[in-house]
């Protein structure tokens, strides 16, 4: 039975795609008017004292251990111990998504969301499969893919991740990823597809043409009835090698391309801005023709699986990233540019190397042009023996997608390494077919 206040909310995404689109908990989602959102209330207007929240103070600041504020000499007891709002610091989220605008012009006036802090991107795409993914439902994904997505699609909601080979030797096979879009929209009404670019495990991400054909065959998939979810994870944005390849996100041009299609961008400072370990991600949506309301139920949705998992996102990452965002100058754009040069020299190296082996009989480089990775096909040997190979043998750390596919994360290797390392991958390669 569904809660009043998510009922309000399917209320108002009724006749949307979005609404359409929502999963059985999706629907019953709602954000509570309990503790939160009247701690939010009394944070604005309580003169005398707020006895709202769980936490404890001295005149009015949040108690905070000395040994652990000596180790953030910059900050206060607010910034590093206090609760974040439940979708995330105010400010962050104005930073985001004007730099989301900022990345992506073609957006142009296209309404979106405001975006919702998550604690990293696999959050981010989790709640959007708690809130669009049902049992027996299919979510649509490169094949290879992150091995998280199956995990989460059918570990967590029963539901079927079905593979599309949409690689070949050149870049994006579009005819494949044209027929299976075709074939899941006219079987089932719908498509939730996630788009990884650049993608991992192959380090690929499409040209600019190949971008134009991707959201073209969308948007014909929109325009046949079908509702269309796709997810943009954005994780290693901004790191392309090539000129020709794509600069924004498909976000950009699928966030106002048809009334049937919601785009979810999933995105953040984890690796566009090589803070990993912080675990600060964002959610944002775009769909064609929703208003103001619309999105503010999607929000509310999507703060109620924050609320219901882990309440919020950390303070003190919010509030340095905030404080990194909101420095004057150029420097950080300078700093971040410095180290994207480091990944590309090492692209570059590795590129020519597989180049000058491209017809070799048992690796086959899959097409790769961005991001952290490239993955060899394996022909005739298996690649789960020569990652092991190359691990006992050799020193040299791989992952072994799937049966066929090693991924290689050149962005971890020191260029000193990077000749040395490809001529173990290639030998143990060799050894292996005897």
């Amino acid at each position: 039975m569904e809660h009043e206040l998510a009922q309000e909310l399917n209320r108002v995404l009724e006749d949307t795609t979005p609404g359409a689109l929502l999963s059985a908990m999706g629907r019953r989602l709602y954000f509570p008017k309990g503790i939160i959102a009247q701690g939010a209330e009394a944070k604005q207007f309580s003169s005398l004292a707020d006895g709202t929240l769980g936490i404890a103070v001295k005149q009015k600041t949040p108690l905070m251990l000395p040994a652990l504020g000596k180790q953030l000499p910059g900050m206060n007891a607010g910034e590093i111990v206090a609760y974040a709002p439940t979708a995330g610091l105010p400010v962050l989220r104005d930073i985001w998504a004007a730099e989301i605008r900022r990345k992506n012009p073609a957006l142009g006036n296209s309404a979106i969301s405001l975006p919702v802090v998550t604690p990293g991107l696999t959050a981010g795409v989790s709640i959007l499969g708690d809130l669009f993914l049902d049992e027996g439902q299919t979510l649509m994904a490169a094949n290879p893919s992150w091995d998280n997505y199956i995990l989460m699609a059918e570990a967590r909601h029963n539901a079927r991740l079905r593979p599309v080979d949409m690689f070949n030797e050149a870049g994006i096979d579009l005819s494949a990823l044209g027929a299976a879009l075709s074939e899941e929209a006219q079987k089932t009404g719908f498509v939730r597809i996630i788009l990884n670019f650049p993608h991992n495990p192959t380090g690929y991400s499409p040209t600019v043409g190949e971008a134009k054909e991707i959201c073209g065959i969308l948007r014909g998939i929109a325009e046949k009835g079908a509702k269309v979810l796709v997810i943009c994870d954005d994780a290693y944005f901004g790191l392309r090698f090539e000129e020709d390849v794509e600069p924004q996100s498909l976000f950009a041009y699928l966030a106002d391309i048809h009334e049937n299609v919601l785009a979810a961008k999933v995105d953040g400072a984890t690796k566009e801005d090589f803070a990993w370990g912080m675990r600060c991600g964002f959610v944002t949506f775009g769909g064609k023709n929703l208003s103001g309301a619309h999105y503010d139920a999607l929000i509310k949705k999507t703060m109620a699986v924050i609320r219901s998992t882990i309440s919020c996102s950390s303070t003190v990452v919010q509030n340095l990233l905030q404080k990194m965002y909101s420095a004057p100058g150029d420097t950080l754009q300078k700093e971040k540019t410095a180290y994207r040069d480091i990944i590309e020299a090492r692209y570059k190296k590795v590129r020519a190397l597989v180049d000058a082996k491209k017809t070799h009989p048992l690796l086959q480089p899959m097409p790769f042009n961005s991001g952290y990775f490239m993955s060899f096909k394996c022909k005739n040997i298996d690649a789960e023996s020569l990652r092991q190979k190359l691990l006992y043998g050799y020193g040299v750390g791989t992952i072994a997608i799937n049966e066929q596919t090693l991924r290689v994360a050149f962005s971890a290797l020191d260029d000193e390494d990077i000749n040395e390392v490809y001529t173990a991958i290639y030998r143990a390669a060799e050894e292996l077919a005897g």
